[in-house]
């Protein structure tokens, strides 16, 4: 008897234990982790300096409440504040806790202001989490099924379409745009610059609140430490979850020097956020991506897995698009309901599809040629076979 929930519908596959890329079956069975638990391993598995840290604060201590000052999160706050050059930190468990807290923040700034009918825009295809608040802006059908009413208060544009948000901005009394610069779960698509920063320019003008949301996006995934700072803007708000903790949980939500006086004692918190623990971990990773020049990794290995998975695959006609930044990377192709997952699984590696016919790889950021070499080759070769050669 199986005493799960049934809201994951999981392979078969189970895996014992993993080292650096790779994933091993109790068997022995060696995987190749092209999306690195979705976006969250960015270090690989079981990094030996990760693993020393878990011990190391393990023994000494693991939990006490935000009722006390704790010093490894003032830390952590302090790298991430400096990284991002935002001004203060609020720590929960998950990207979806981050992105609530964002949107209660837009919440005390609309009532701040006294915005009657305050709205926030969201996007088409976005994913901003599954709580009810988030699953609200989320753009995904599929996942809202079921659990309506959602909450009020979003308004859905077009994703890089600027005149889709200008016409809702003079329509209603907006407080804030959310956003994700390349959307993860909505197929890897890829906000432009002008885009960027046209909003940017609009929401500082009308005193809108700008979120990025780098829960997928963060900690060097694209071959900077954030998205957002390749198209040069600076938001109020930012949500991190995944990759910042490297398997433990975490999530934090940054906010700029007008956004960290929203916040008063009572006015928001959580039981586990930014222990003791859960930050000596992510404040340890910050310091490894940093040492080991992995934002700068990320971007070399991205542009040469794009350029080889292009050559390998340019004479498929399965094949739309090819597209992504860093190591955030995706193959739209013209087929659905495809076994392409498994088929990869079946020659040692692992992808998924999001958006239904779009291959995500999010690969760790510490692969190598050979690993990319592996990717590439295992995908045109499955990838020939759904596809006639031009």
């Amino acid at each position: 008897m199986n005493y799960l929930m049934k809201n994951y519908n999981p392979l078969s596959i189970s895996f014992d234990n993993g080292k650096g890329c790779y994933l091993y079956t109790k068997n022995g069975a060696k995987y190749l982790d092209a999306i690195s638990g979705i976006g969250v391993c960015g270090l690989g598995h079981c990094n030996s300096e990760i693993s020393k840290t878990i011990n190391r604060q393990s023994q000494k201590l693991i939990h006490v409440s935000n009722l006390f000052n704790i010093k490894n999160q003032e830390l952590l706050a302090k790298k991430l504040c400096k990284i991002s050059k935002m001004s203060s930190a609020f720590f929960c468990n998950s990207g979806s806790e981050a992105n609530e807290t964002a949107i209660k923040l837009v919440r005390l700034h609309a009532n701040n202001k006294n915005l009657k009918n305050s709205k926030i825009i969201v996007f088409d295809k976005a994913w901003h989490g599954r709580t009810i608040a988030t699953l609200s802006a989320t753009g995904s059908s599929n996942a809202q099924k079921g659990f309506k009413p959602l909450l009020s208060g979003f308004i859905r544009c077009k994703f890089n379409d600027i005149d889709s948000v200008k016409k809702a901005i003079s329509k209603n009394n907006i407080a804030a745009i959310m956003l994700e610069t390349i959307q993860g779960e909505g197929g890897i698509r890829i906000a432009s610059d002008n885009f960027l920063k046209e909003i940017r320019k609009i929401t500082e003008k009308k005193d809108i609140l700008l979120i990025i949301d780098e829960v997928q996006t963060g900690m060097g995934r694209t071959g900077k430490w954030f998205s957002y700072q390749h198209s040069n803007i600076k938001p109020d708000i930012i949500t991190l979850a995944k990759g910042l903790g490297n398997g433990v949980p975490i999530g934090v939500c940054l906010g700029n020097n007008k956004v960290s006086k929203l916040f008063v004692p009572g006015s928001h918190g959580s039981t586990f956020g930014g222990n003791p623990f859960v930050c000596a971990v992510a404040s340890k990773v910050i310091d490894i991506i940093n040492e080991e020049n992995l934002c700068k990794q990320s971007k070399i290995m991205g542009d040469y897995l794009i350029s080889d998975l292009k050559e390998r695959t340019k004479n498929l006609d399965i094949i739309n698009e090819i597209r992504g930044k860093g190591l955030m990377i995706g193959i739209e192709i013209y087929k659905k309901n495809t076994n392409i997952v498994k088929d990869c699984l079946n020659n040692g590696l692992i992808i998924n599809l999001t958006s239904e016919n779009v291959i995500r790889l999010l690969p760790p950021l510490i692969i190598k040629k050979n690993h990319a070499n592996f990717i590439s080759k295992t995908l045109s070769k499955i990838l020939k076979g759904y596809s006639n050669e031009k």
